[in-house]
Parts: C-alpha cells; sequence; structure tokens
C-alpha cells in the first residue's frame, strides 16, 4: 500500500505574508491546491497533509481530500515527516513525500517514481535533476557503479563536491519502516530534523538509495520568497500557454498573455497582446478575445468578440460582441448575437438575442428581451438608497437616449422610451413613453440678463 504525505506546514516568513505560504496562488490556483490535484491523479492508498498550527485556512482547502496532521512547532520536515507516519494505516508500506510549496511537479515523474522497486530493492528513491547553479542545494554523490553514494549538502561538500550539478529536489519515494526506524535517530540541527539527513542514515545502514532525473529543473522549484512566487508563476504561464497553443489557439504575444491553470480555451481562438484569463473561464472556438481584455470566471462562447473589456462572473454566448471599454460585472448573461458597445456597465442583468447597448450605458439588475434597442445614456436607476430593485423590458421595446429607467419598471414588448424620458411607472406593449417637461423657450433671455459675450471672457 502507497501513502502520501504532503509537507505543508512552514510559516514562509520571507513571504511577509499573513497568508499561509502554500495557499499563495500560482496560475490563479493555491499552491498545495496545484499539489493535491497532482496527487488525485496518483494510485495511491492514504494521503496526509502535514500543516502548522493554526492553520485552519490550509485545513479548509484540504478538506476531504486527505488527513491532516498538525505539527504543534516547526521542528523541521524529519519531525514533520515522523509525525505523518504516525497517522498513517499499518499496510502503508511506502510513502511518497511531495512539499506543499512546490506546485508544479509533473505527475508523469511521479508515475515513474511510484514503479520504482521500493521496499523490495531499495530503501528509498529520489528525484534529481541536473542545474546550471547548484548552490544551496544537495549534491547527489553518485559512486563507481552509477548509484547514489551519499547526498552531500553544500555545508559539507568538498570543492569537487560542490561542482556536481546533480541534486536531490526533496521528492521522493520510501519504505516506510526503514524511514521510520532512520527518523528515531536522525540529528538535530538548531532545533530542526532534516529529512534529507534520513538519506545518509539509510546508506550508512548498508541500504540501496535509488534515483531517478527529471528533465525539466523549473517543475521542482519551491517557493519561499515573494520572488521565487514570480518565478514559478512565470514557468506556469509558460505551461499554461503551451497547453493552449497545442490545442489549437492563437496567442500573438505570449509575454504579455497571462493565463490562468485552470482555464480551458477552443480550437482556433484567437487571444491577441494584453489579454488576461482568469480563474476558471471558459472560451469557446474561433472567439476573439483582446487585446487588452480581463476575462475573470467567466463563459465566453463561439464566435464572441471581447475587446478592451473586463469581464467578471458573468456568461457571454456564441456571436456576442463586447466592447471597447465595457464592464460586465458578476450575474451578466448574454444571449446569442448581443452587441454590448464603448462604456457600458452591466451588472446582474440578462440581454436577449440581439438586443444592442451600443454606448454610455448602465444597466443594471434588469431583464431585457430580445431585439431591443438601447441608446446611449441610458440609465437603469436600480438602487433607492436602501436596496436593489430588479426592471424588465420586453422583446423588441426601444429605449431613447439618455432615458432613465426608475426600478422596479417594466417596458412592455414593443414600447418605445422617448429620449431623456425619466420612466417611473410601467410602460404598456407597443406603448410611447415621454417624461420629460415640455420644452419652452425664452426670446431674449440672455441679452435681459446681461450674459451676453461673457462665455468669451
Amino acid at each position: 500500500m502507497t501513502a502520501v504525505i504532503v509537507l505543508a506546514a512552514g510559516e514562509g516568513r520571507r513571504m511577509h505574508s499573513h497568508r499561509a505560504k502554500v495557499l499563495h496562488p500560482v496560475g490563479g490556483v493555491a499552491m498545495l491546491d496545484h499539489v493535491l490535484t497532482a496527487v488525485d491523479q496518483l494510485a495511491v492508498d492514504h494521503r496526509v497533509v502535514v500543516v502548522g498550527p493554526g492553520a485552519e485556512a490550509v485545513e479548509a482547502l484540504v478538506g476531504d481530500r486527505a488527513d491532516v496532521v498538525v505539527q504543534p512547532e516547526r521542528r523541521g520536515t524529519g519531525d514533520a515527516v515522523g509525525r505523518a507516519l504516525g497517522a498513517l494505516p499499518a499496510p502503508a508500506d511506502r510513502v511518497l513525500v511531495l512539499y506543499g510549496d512546490a506546485p508544479l511537479v509533473p505527475v508523469a515523474v511521479l508515475e515513474e517514481l511510484l514503479q520504482q522497486p521500493v521496499p523490495n530493492e531499495c530503501a528509498a528513491v529520489l528525484v534529481t535533476v541536473v542545474v546550471d547553479n547548484p548552490s544551496g542545494y544537495g549534491r547527489i554523490v553518485r559512486g563507481a557503479d552509477g548509484q547514489v553514494a551519499r547526498v552531500c549538502e553544500e555545508r559539507e561538500a568538498s570543492s569537487a563536491e560542490r561542482a556536481i550539478t546533480e541534486i536531490n529536489t526533496g521528492v521522493g519515494l520510501w519504505d516506510r519502516a526503514a524511514l521510520a526506524h532512520i527518523l528515531e535517530g536522525l540529528p538535530w540541527h538548531d532545533g530542526e530534523q532534516y529529512l534529507p539527513d534520513a538519506i545518509e542514515g539509510l546508506l550508512s545502514a548498508g541500504r540501496r538509495v535509488g534515483a531517478i532525473s527529471a528533465p525539466d529543473p523549473r517543475r521542482f522549484w519551491g517557493v519561499n520568497t515573494r520572488a521565487q512566487l514570480a518565478a514559478v508563476e512565470a514557468v506556469q504561464r509558460e505551461l499554461t500557454l503551451a497547453r493552449l497553443m497545442d490545442a489549437g489557439v492563437t496567442i500573438e504575444d505570449p509575454a504579455t498573455t497571462y493565463v490562468d491553470a485552470a482555464v480551458e480555451v477552443g480550437m482556433d481562438t484567437v487571444i491577441h497582446p494584453g489579454t488576461v484569463l482568469r480563474g476558471r473561464t471558459v472560451v469557446g472556438e474561433q472567439a476573439e478575445i483582446g487585446p487588452y481584455a480581463e476575462v475573470i470566471d467567466s463563459q465566453v462562447g463561439d464566435y464572441a468578440v471581447v475587446r478592451q473589456a473586463v469581464i467578471e462572473q458573468s456568461h457571454l454566448a456564441a456571436h456576442v460582441r463586447v466592447g471597447p471599454f465595457s464592464h460586465c460585472r458578476a450575474g451578466t448573461y448574454l444571449e446569442r448575437d448581443v452587441h454590448v458597445g464603448n462604456y457600458v456597465e452591466l451588472k446582474n442583468t440578462r440581454m436577449g438575442l440581439g438586443s444592442k447597448a451600443g454606448h454610455h450605458c448602465y444597466l443594471g439588475d434588469v431583464s431585457i428581451g430580445s431585439h431591443v434597442n438601447i441608446g446611449a445614456g441610458a440609465v437603469i436607476v436600480n438602487f433607492d438608497g436602501e436596496q436593489k430593485h430588479h426592471s424588465f423590458i420586453g422583446d423588441d421595446a426601444f429605449i431613447g437616449c439618455n432615458a432613465n429607467l426608475v426600478a422596479p419598471v417594466e417596458v412592455g414588448q414593443g414600447a418605445y422610451v422617448a429620449a431623456g424620458s425619466t420612466v417611473t411607472h410601467n410602460v404598456p406593449a407597443e406603448a410611447l413613453a415621454i417624461a420629460r417637461s415640455r420644452q419652452e423657450n425664452k426670446p431674449d433671455w440672455v441679452r435681459h440678463r446681461g450674459l451676453a459675450g461673457k462665455l468669451r471672457r
């Protein structure tokens, strides 16, 4: 039986944050969530996450995906693993150790690791990588037979050993019984025990330690600082964009395109420069997003176009056009062929098939039917100072420029609202609503008031 231990108790002091280190997002997903998602894809029998004291937010993220073990005092990775071993069921004879602050470890490498002969031939198998600059990492020292002879920490390494570029990533598969025995005598370093010391213990006891080499060192980077977080974020973004381009998405300028890990984009969609796709966004096929558009936790249909606009928690159906410079706030639902032009803001609003709001409108808390025209400057006055109210506009209605619809109000099917009207009562179907004072011109008013020419001064 194979168990997984994920170490997630680090405080992340160098992050200078109120948030637990493993909860910082990479590609819009918490680092620990990345690791747990990878574990979900493995053929393992038991999962344990080690957290620090007062880590309720971390425990909430873990939920029922794993058991949680609290390390009361942060006394190093060796101590953390030892506590986790005690929480494992008796049949678990081997343990995969992962780190909650290393979010990009490839599932394929972990699957290869699980195929290694632990505990039969090896007491442990490590994942190693070759790096250009091994400074700060434990070097893998191999014997004449090519097997791991020792893992030399930098503080103890000779000049020859420091020149070695193969390093220990910390990811490894362990014989549970052998590991538990070695941990009992693990040395202390300033009040902490380090798991890598267990490798030397196994080798000193005559046990064999194997290693598999992974191809991309960046996938094993851990995060301890904001700079490292940014570096890992850049790798995640590169992986995400590569995934989308491999699936048939055109990304004109990857350097200025930011896409979260969970985003899905359909074939033949074009993403223009300056685009940001966040959260659980899904974009259909043959759409155009950008330039300079931000789409957050939203659905965008096939053939839709979003330019220089912000879309949040909204649904845009096929052939919808939004922008430039418009904002769809939470709860917006635009049906097929809707056009939303420049400087239009929508919130909790549904626009029906083929309806249009060309420019300079606020449409909040309103259900709009099909083939409705909303004129420039139209406003749904949805807030009375205490609560929001919902309004309805029927199919084929026409709302003139600079009209105010004071909610709650209903404009019937095919009705017209004259430009400049402030509508406070329902408008029947096919009626014309005019709610403005009659124009009156005062002859010579300017001259009588002595105002002539003052605007030119």
